[in-house]
């Protein structure tokens, strides 16, 4: 019966195409988020108590009491390198340890010395030592405020909402019964008459603190309520963003009048836009802009997550604000923020910026950067559930050839298996894996595979008696190995926040234990959020456990170490010289550092393609800058118009993936007639002319940690203009992008920033002037691009049938000047491919035109990297024609 029951499911989830919000908790089905929901602004409970205070070197301890209920916390402060400050709140005496975040820093963080400004009854000042920032503790109630000057620039627990529920022993129970748990170390650290449950909380205990029931669903709470949750206020800010993923607005809406924003890694199908469902995946990062200054706020929690944010100019027209500037009104934008996490420990690092890019510098030096790509993962990727065999693999890659449509991977996703078990091939579809590969490696081209988490329990598979034997498997509160439904039928879940496991699932990576596998064989994880079709909201039970922790506590970790296993894999089988490529659809903070994303399940349908810009713009802003959508949309199927203005908007987002479900008709860009085909032939190819940029804009994102695709606040941070924005975006800092992206669209207008800027449409060379909303006519056959004057972008204009083909290929530098007649811009180079480039082999030269003279500079002297590409060609726009040009080189000149 299990094959006929995973068919029903498959049916059920593919037949039904519409997301069923019923599956899925809101705020109010959420015992925790309801209880913590039903909290009113107002004077906090929680007091500091001054004389615990201990201030060394590196930090500054201080408890904190609930008044109501005697509980002591600790609250610890550190000011860290780059202008962060971090605040962690845990129990003073937890009945027992409570979940802190592992493996999501890079490193410890490097701290800064605290000093002591003043002292009285009533609080604290400590300097932070920029300038004149400085910290302020109120004691009664507590508060923490961050101060620069006159100016509060955040604070935290102004609005009295601070809650932390204590471990506790369920209801009644003794002291006698608390000894026979612990053992006599751990009694030592009891403080039983501060610690033990009054009368008065007995009161207290309300539905969902000890048990909690969705639908079938029973979650069993061994542990009690632990819920955490903390307020922020951001004087001075109206507009939030990140906080991803949800399919919504680039500014974070208020939600005063709805449930929360969700942070829980889900399967959702087919998502509803314009919502705060949780989505695949959670990175806990929120950034404030205004003119003055750009924040950040990193709430370290794994944990289901939800997030209100109010603002008190939010039911304000343009009108009312528009009088308030008239009249004068004094009030300031204010914007708050309340994070709550279902368990776990208060652990806050606020990046005080001041410049957006200072804070992409401050989150990346906590939790990484993005990843370095393979240059061939930058082109084109071509995929749907399923390629039938061998033989169709083979079709669609001379498909392309025949359509002069260039390539780099094409995709198999989980029918290529031998029946769901994964790092196998079926014998009869997929019996010659090699010489598949070797077909495509005779093209220059690629493969990913999917390697899902869920394993088939057979006791004829290799995979899955290894895991068992060894204990690797999640375990259900019984203790047992935890088994769900999921696409091979019953599955178990590895257990990858073990180390031990990880190494154990990258080795199986290698080419002697993953048969039939070569060296252009990259791996996509999906339904690592971890998906459990028959799981309470399919996913897993909160009470499975990871050793010591249960599910609740490490949630949305999961699809971060299901990636991290899987590159670690990539990474060894080539002895650590190639760099992995490795999709994933969930993922969390540091996910940047293990590869690439896509926004999930989408629909062929306009606002699935109109959405896909905030939400990858959304993504870079906390770091993940690979990210791209599913080509013409995963569910139904596009019109002829809607599928090229997808291929025309994707060619400018950073993932290039098409993608359909296994029931929608074939859709390979070749079928649509001759004239659709030579518009999404000609969006390919302005893609790969593009790669040198595009490369060198993943290499500084390596570096730096800044958003490859990006808002125009980013770069135009005082255009109020630019602050919701999100229908066009900048790569890097030189190219805007403005896709059409409704049906039937003659004409879009774009906002071109820059007082004194000027830009130039790539198509035409035509120049506009910067600061003004330019309307723009449009045709089937129109992208509207623009190149910022003052820029140089390289590019390779000899398209071939995939980027390593292209390797030694010229380059074309494009130089726009700028009023000013200057430009510049960088070229970087190295093979593309390997870790080399962190042994400093590469080329990286600054680019720059002034006085009617181009020359470079190299940025990195101490590098060696020979190659055989040559600049072929020089375009420079908003130059009157030269009477000569001269070119010297080594000591020459050749006119």
């Amino acid at each position: 019966m299990a094959p006929l029951l995973v068919l029903g499911l498959a049916l059920c989830l593919s037949g039904t195409w519409a997301v069923d919000k019923g599956n899925f908790k809101t705020c109010e089905q959420s015992a925790f988020c309801k209880r913590q929901r039903a909290l009113k602004p107002g004077e906090s409970p929680y007091r500091a108590l001054l004389e615990t205070m201990e201030l060394t070197n590196t930090r500054l301890t201080l408890q904190l009491i609930n008044d109501n209920n005697k509980v002591r916390l600790l609250l610890e402060l550190y000011r860290l390198q780059g202008n962060i400050t971090r605040v962690k709140i845990n129990e003073l005496k937890p009945l027992k340890p409570r979940y802190e975040v592992p493996d999501v820093l890079i490193r410890e963080p490097t701290t800064e010395p605290l000093s002591v400004l003043s002292q009285d009854e009533n609080g604290v000042v400590l300097s932070l030592g920029v300038e004149s920032q400085r910290v302020i503790i109120s004691a009664r109630p507590f508060r923490l405020d961050i101060m620069e000057g006159s100016d509060v620039l955040m604070s935290l627990n102004s609005r009295g909402l601070l809650a932390f529920e204590h471990l506790r022993m369920p209801l009644p129970v003794s002291i006698d019964v608390i000894d026979c748990l612990y053992n006599d170390d751990q009694k030592t650290q009891r403080d039983y008459p501060e610690e033990s449950t009054t009368k008065e909380e007995e009161e207290k205990v309300e539905d969902g603190m000890w048990e909690e029931t969705f639908k079938s669903h029973t979650d069993s709470k061994p542990n009690g309520p632990s819920a955490v949750s903390l307020d922020f206020s951001l004087p001075g800010v109206e507009h939030v963003y990140g906080i991803p993923e949800h399919a919504d607005t680039l500014r974070l809406k208020t939600t005063d009048n709805g449930d929360p924003y969700r942070l829980y890694n889900l399967d959702v199908f087919q998502y509803e836009l314009y919502n705060p469902m949780a989505l695949y995946g959670s990175v806990p990062v929120m950034v404030a802009h205004s003119a003055q200054r750009t924040t950040g706020i990193f709430w370290l929690n794994a944990a289901e997550t939800w997030v209100d944010i109010s603002s008190n100019t939010a039911g304000k027209t343009v009108f009312g604000k528009m009088l308030d500037y008239v009249q004068g009104s004094s009030e300031t934008p204010q914007t708050d923020v309340r994070w709550i996490s279902e368990s776990g420990i208060i652990d806050i690092f606020i990046m005080l910026g001041p410049t957006p890019k200072d804070v992409f510098s401050q989150y990346a030096s906590l939790t990484g950067t993005q990843s370095f790509p393979p240059l061939a993962s930058l082109g084109y990727h071509q995929c749907r559930w399923n390629y039938n065999d061998q033989e169709d693999v083979k079709s669609v890659d001379a498909g392309f050839d025949e359509h002069d449509i260039p390539y780099d991977f094409i995709w198999l996703d989980i029918e290529h298996t031998d029946g769901k078990r994964y790092f196998t091939w079926d014998p009869h579809k997929f019996a010659t894996p090699k010489e598949m590969l070797q077909g495509l490696m005779d093209k220059k081209r690629k493969m990913v595979a999917i390697v899902d988490p869920h394993i088939k329990v057979d006791g004829n598979y290799k995979i899955h008696n290894e895991i068992r034997s060894r204990g690797f498997y999640v375990k259900n509160k019984d203790g047992g190995d935890y088994e769900g439904w999921c696409w091979p039928g019953s599955a178990s879940y590895p257990d990858f926040t073990r180390a031990d496991m990880r190494a154990w699932w990258a080795s199986m990576f290698a080419y002697d234990q993953y048969e039939g596998t070569m060296e252009n064989l990259y791996t996509w994880n999906d339904m690592n959020e971890p998906s459990v079709f028959n799981g309470p909201e399919v996913t897993m039970h909160k009470d499975a456990t990871h050793g010591a922790w249960e599910h609740r506590d490490i949630h949305n970790l999961y699809g971060l170490y299901v990636q991290m296993a899987t590159a670690e894999g990539l990474i060894q089988r080539s002895g650590g010289v190639e760099r992995p490529f490795v999709l994933t659809r969930a993922f969390f903070a540091g996910s940047q550092r293990l590869g690439a994303v896509w926004t999930g399940d989408n629909a062929a349908e306009w606002g699935h393609l109109k959405i896909s810009i905030p939400m990858c713009l959304s993504m870079g802003l906390v770091g993940i800058s690979f990210c791209g959508a599913d080509i013409g949309g995963f569910f139904k199927s596009p019109s002829t118009e809607l599928l090229v203005r997808w291929y025309q908007a994707g060619a400018y987002q950073p993932f290039y993936r098409a993608h359909a479900h296994v029931d929608t008709p074939r859709r390979e860009p070749w079928l649509f007639g001759p004239e659709n085909t030579a518009l999404i032939r000609e969006a390919v190819r302005q893609r790969y002319t593009l790669l040198p940029y595009w490369y060198q804009l993943f290499y500084r994102a390596h570096v730096t940690g800044e958003p490859v695709m990006r808002p125009l606040w980013v770069e135009y941070p005082q255009d109020l203009a630019t602050f919701a924005l999100e229908d066009e975006y900048l790569i890097g800092r030189d190219l805007l992008v403005h896709p059409v992206v409704e049906e039937g669209a003659r004409g879009v207008t774009a906002y071109l920033p820059g007082k004194d800027e000027v830009w130039f449409d790539v198509h035409t060379f035509q120049k506009h002037n910067g600061a003004q909303n330019l309307y723009i006519p449009v045709t089937m056959s129109s992208i509207p691009v623009f190149q910022r004057g003052g820029s140089i972008i390289p590019r390779k204009l000899r398209v071939r049938r995939s980027s390593t083909c292209m390797e030694h290929d010229p380059y074309t530098l494009y130089v726009a000047l700028n009023l000013q007649r200057t430009a510049d811009g960088e070229l970087y180079i190295d093979d593309g491919h390997t870790f080399n480039y962190e042994k400093k082999e590469f080329i990286y030269r600054k680019l720059t035109f002034a006085n009617k003279v181009l020359s470079s500079v190299n940025l990195a002297p101490d590098a060696k990297f020979t190659t055989d590409s040559w600049i072929e060609r020089i375009i420079v726009l908003g130059a009157s024609k030269p009477s000569k040009v001269t070119l010297k080189t080594a000591g020459k000149c050749l006119i």
